[in-house]
């Protein structure tokens, strides 16, 4: 996630120097054509490229609004997992009880520390690469990464849950395929012990099972989005209409600087090169950015700061454990906090 007001041009315009290129190249060669070698078949009307450009804005603004609506619905998520997480420190912390006080603090410390293993590998899986995704697949975002870390990709699970379980936990969860769907399997098979036990009453109980079952809710909910990719068929459309435009556009431009030439001269027709530059890296830059919006997981400086929430909630919840000794929030890089 940016945290300044926007995207410095230092920034923005080495990211999109390729769309700048591309469209430099596409109205460089016809309008050269046509101006040294009497090319005069490649100017074009007007009209099939206003159409054709009204199309593609048309799927340019549908696709940044889609991919704009699955980024807002998985902050929401973690803006959920945020409460939940709260309210579950709370219910392990009031609703446990034992005559043992030093007994009592220490259920809630495994419980409570089991669930920051949850976080972490909750996070772990949502920035594991998919095929669909572009942070690792297209070079002008693996330049970028120069500017962030994505702490997922610089430390590994195992070390990252040595804090919160035992060994022989470590040992279980890494072999299994869905490791936060079993942590919250374990938690719901300690508070089963506990009950049975008389730690927890059977109101209780429900109470803090319900929770469990909230934050399954949440986990399924960010599996949704991190496991289905925003349909290829309009990803596909978008890129298609927008490159024909970007194809087409300086033809168009040609035929229309082409009508002024008895009154400005022959030169006129050059102004085809930078109106076609600035209009066609407009849509494609639309298209780029409505690319780095479709996936708010997969570890790209506007993704969801899931690795910044995951430790305010580690700060919250050890505070309810009267712990003293705290993680220090998580800072932004260049503006980049992820």
């Amino acid at each position: 996630m940016n945290t300044s007001s926007h995207y410095k041009l230092k920034h923005f315009i080495p990211w999109t120097r390729r769309k700048i290129y591309k469209m430099f190249l596409l109205s460089i060669v016809p309008t050269t054509l046509y101006y040294f070698f009497d090319c005069k078949w490649l100017a074009i009307p007007w009209v099939p490229v206003a159409l054709l450009g009204t199309a593609a804005a048309f799927i340019s603004g549908f696709r940044n609004t889609q991919t704009y609506s699955r980024t807002w619905e998985a902050r929401q998520i973690y803006g959920s997992i945020i409460n939940s997480s709260r309210a579950f420190g709370i219910m392990i912390r009031d609703f446990i009880r034992d005559v043992d006080s030093t007994k009592e603090a220490e259920l809630h410390k495994e419980l409570i520390y089991r669930h920051f293993s949850w976080l972490t590998v909750l996070r772990f899986q949502l920035r594991e690469s998919k095929s669909w995704e572009n942070v690792k697949t297209k070079s002008y975002n693996r330049e970028y990464l120069k500017y962030y870390k994505v702490p997922e990709w610089e430390s590994s699970l195992e070390d990252e849950l040595k804090p919160f379980l035992n060994e022989e936990e470590i040992k279980y969860i890494l072999t299994v395929n869905n490791k936060s769907t079993q942590i919250l399997a374990m938690q719901s098979e300690q508070l089963k012990e506990l009950n049975k036990g008389g730690f927890v009453t059977d109101y209780y109980y429900a109470v803090i099972e319900n929770q469990l079952k909230d934050l399954y809710d949440q986990q399924g909910k960010c599996e949704r989005i991190k496991n289905f990719p925003y349909p290829r068929q309009f990803s596909s459309i978008n890129l298609y209409f927008t490159n024909v435009l970007c194809l087409l556009m300086p033809l168009g431009f040609i035929g229309e600087f082409s009508k002024l030439t008895e009154k400005f001269g022959e030169n006129i027709i050059w102004l085809t090169i930078p109106f076609s530059i600035i209009i066609g890296w407009v849509f494609l830059v639309l298209e780029q950015i409505g690319e780095s919006t479709e996936n708010p997981f997969e570890g790209s400086a506007n993704d969801i700061p899931i690795t910044q929430i995951t430790r305010n909630i580690e700060i919250d919840l050890r505070e309810m454990l009267g712990e003293q000794d705290l993680p220090t929030p998580i800072l932004a890089t260049n503006n980049i906090i992820m």
